[in-house]
């Protein structure tokens, strides 16, 4: 994209923000769109990394933690003191976060679409807040929107992959049942991909260069 003079020249108002004469109009349209491209890029590559095989799992920040009433992530009473083996709790944590990816597969492009219609009413302020301000205006615009979508893909991954490990498991415990288990796994899985995502808008504010994306570059580079 060629970025006219008259774009830079607007972009140049950022700290102040906005404040050259005819730069209102053209200025909020472009810190609009570096937001809506900061967004994109951060989702796609948030998603590129969950939905590889094992994704969540060897992600520290998106691993899944198992339910507390499966022994949660500190491997408590149930798992260690009835089915008792080491070996079988990492297959059933890695059974939940593969089902994750089954669920971030359906999040993908909801999470798209919500960047390119969502409303942004005050651009210059999540250009100078920093960190995951835009992520959070996402999650704000989305409400509960990820869960539902995520859900299908998530209760056809924990009946897909090693099965067996996720019967004997609910079998174990007295007070979590498929349904319990799904849920758990989905709200977590959630929270995880917009921590994803976050963590990607933090890294291009941090080095807008590393998007060859001359608009975001202009933006959050005189934003820094």
């Amino acid at each position: 994209m060629i970025i006219s003079r008259r774009s830079l020249l607007c972009s140049a108002t950022l700290l102040p923000i906005l404040t050259l004469p005819g730069c209102a109009e053209t200025g909020r349209f472009s810190l609009v769109e570096a937001i809506r491209r900061l967004l994109s890029l951060s989702a796609q590559r948030a998603f590129a990394n969950l939905m590889r095989e094992n994704g969540f799992y060897d992600d520290q920040l998106a691993r899944i933690s198992l339910p507390d009433a499966l022994g949660g992530s500190k491997g408590a009473d149930v798992l260690t003191a009835v089915l008792t083996s080491a070996l079988f709790r990492n297959r059933l944590t890695k059974q939940v976060n593969r089902a994750a990816e089954k669920g971030a597969e359906l999040a993908a492009p909801v999470v798209a679409d919500a960047v390119l219609n969502m409303g942004i009413p005050d651009a210059a302020a999540i250009i100078r807040g920093g960190g995951s301000s835009a992520t959070e205006l996402l999650r704000t615009a989305m409400g509960e929107k990820l869960l539902g979508t995520m859900l299908p893909g998530i209760d056809r991954g924990l009946r897909l992959f090693d099965n067996a490990v996720v019967v004997e498991a609910l079998r174990a415990a007295t007070n979590i049942d498929f349904a319990g288990l799904r849920d758990d796994v989905t709200a977590k899985a959630s929270d995880a991909v917009y921590r994803a995502i976050g963590r990607e808008e933090i890294a291009i504010r941090a080095d807008p260069g590393s998007t060859n994306d001359p608009l975001l570059i202009g933006v959050f580079g005189l934003a820094k």
